[in-house]
């Protein structure tokens, strides 16, 4: 049997499968966040640890199978972060994690030199805060005593790796979601480094997603549970291997919507598609020699979240479900509208500075009427998404729908409406990203190929949308486009709410 991990920004879902990438069953213990004013998201890589040690033995007593019955463990995680390590491989800081978006300064130093549309090509991605590079310019340039500590560089999914086997390493999905990668060589880019005033020494080994890192030290297995028998496959970054789990691994196999904490529209290509307008970005694939074009929001499944929360009486234990429902069917919103900013933006807008806000609000408004605002506002957000896509050349006449929030009915029609094309939903849908680790260690480990993915995840339900509420759509998204061009100067012009330093 093999267990895969997929680190999330709310918790670490662990799944465990039969060899042929089958599901058994799966648990999720969560971690905290610490989100910030001032663009700051941090969390503990120690956390992340901790949850896949709880996970793993959880898994082996909900199952009731012996230890010495898994092969095989491999790892999904958060992309686009920022671990930093000393000389005997252990966190200086809290993890930097995708959301923060202190390193503007940094950004602009980039594009300055190496210019915004050259670096677009070089790496298939904007600079922007959200990558990488720039959070670790970041904390050298505002953590000076941090940074005489720093010897090594990695990612969520990779710290894991460590501590599992003792190799620190990355591979080409989560390479190339830092900024640092050129896409087409396949290697940490000279270019870049040498513009940011980084060693090289600091990335580590670009290994292949299937590759065996090796097997468990003696203190991993003690910690999980497990035999050092146990062999651990880098796995991805967790939009490639959600592609994997939703059973796209070619072109030919459509496009698929992943409603998570972030949420991303992504398929399949043999070849990185840039946009003009550099709205889209692409990842190499987890699957050798191809990609994996995408736009990815910063609060899509965050944004109803949020809503939910800040409409229970009981935050901590929100009744999203019944929310969303409530704000399903015909339900018009009388012309209001949500910007789902809640974090910054990245795509279409790359803004960090963007925020989220209700626009047309009136005083006959309901909480139904503000909940179906922030479903129809992460819908529009992805149209433009999905127009770029189109604009680029892709065909999107489907999308599967994946990640926490498609298992919401009245999302999945809201989407269908505003997209104009029929959203499909899949067997697993929260254990998507964790479903395509395991097919990634079934191929790193010589059980399967990838095309055994197809099989896993079928197809549950269809959701057809309606031709006259797609033009009424098509109409509000124009409107809702007007009003963050309306309110963009006033973004930008907001003045710092917190000192640039880290808060603990």
């Amino acid at each position: 049997m093999l267990i895969a991990h997929d680190l999330g920004t709310t918790g670490n879902k662990a799944s465990l499968h039969h060899d042929d990438g089958r599901l058994v069953t799966s648990v999720t213990v969560p971690y905290p966040a610490h989100f910030a004013a001032g663009g700051i998201a941090e969390q503990d890589p120690d956390h992340w640890w901790d949850a896949v040690v709880a996970a793993t033995r959880q898994l082996l007593d909900r199952a009731t199978v012996a230890p010495d019955t898994i092969g095989g463990l491999v790892v999904s995680g958060q992309m686009m972060g920022t671990v930093l390590l000393d000389a005997h491989g252990h966190p200086v800081r809290p993890a930097i994690i995708w959301a923060d978006t202190r390193s503007g300064l940094q950004t602009h130093a980039l594009e300055q030199r190496l210019g915004a549309h050259d670096a677009y090509r070089l790496l298939g991605h904007r600079l922007n805060p959200t990558y990488s590079v720039e959070k670790i310019m970041w904390v050298r340039d505002n953590e000076p005593d941090v940074w005489a500590r720093v010897r090594h560089f990695c990612v969520a999914k990779d710290y894991i790796v460590y501590r599992l086997t003792g190799r620190l390493a990355t591979e080409r999905s989560d390479a190339s979601g830092t900024n640092a990668y050129d896409q087409q060589g396949g290697i940490w880019s000279t270019e870049v480094l040498a513009a940011a005033g980084l060693d090289a020494a600091l990335f580590p080994e670009i290994l292949e997603s299937t590759t065996v890192a090796g097997s468990l030290t003696v203190e991993a297995a003690d910690a999980l549970g497990l035999p050092t028998s146990v062999r651990v496959v880098m796995g991805g970054g967790d939009g490639p291997l959600a592609a994997v789990g939703s059973g796209i691994v070619a072109p030919e196999d459509g496009a698929y919507v992943c409603l998570g904490t972030s949420s991303w529209i992504s398929f399949a290509s043999l070849a990185p598609l840039h946009d003009p307008q550099m709205r889209t970005m692409t990842f190499d694939n987890v699957v050798p020699g191809s990609f994996v074009p995408t736009a990815t929001m910063q609060a899509g499944g965050a944004s109803v979240q949020w809503i939910s929360e800040a409409l229970s009486p009981d935050p901590a234990h929100p009744d999203t479900a019944r929310l969303t429902a409530e704000a399903g069917g015909d339900l018009d919103t009388e012309d209001l509208y949500f910007l789902p900013y809640l974090l910054g933006e990245r795509s279409p807008l790359w803004d960090p500075h963007a925020r989220g806000a209700f626009v047309g609000l009136g005083r006959h408004h309901t909480r139904a009427h503000l909940t179906r605002a922030v479903l129809e506002g992460v819908a529009y957000n992805l149209l433009t998404c999905i127009e770029a896509f189109r604009e680029s050349g892709a065909t999107i006449d489907r999308i599967d729908a994946v990640g926490g929030g498609a298992q919401s009915d009245a999302w999945l029609g809201i989407l269908a409406d505003v997209w104009g094309v029929p959203i499909r939903r899949r067997t697993i849908v929260e254990e998507a990203n964790s479903l395509g680790a395991a097919v990634t260690g079934a191929v790193g480990l010589g059980l399967a190929d990838f095309s055994a993915a197809r099989a896993l995840s079928e197809v549950t339900a269809e959701f057809t949308p309606d031709a006259g509420r797609h033009a009424v759509h098509a109409q509000r998204h124009a409107r809702f486009t007007a009003a963050y061009d309306a309110l963009e100067p006033w973004f930008a012009s907001a003045p710092a709410s917190a000192p640039t330093g880290r808060e603990s």
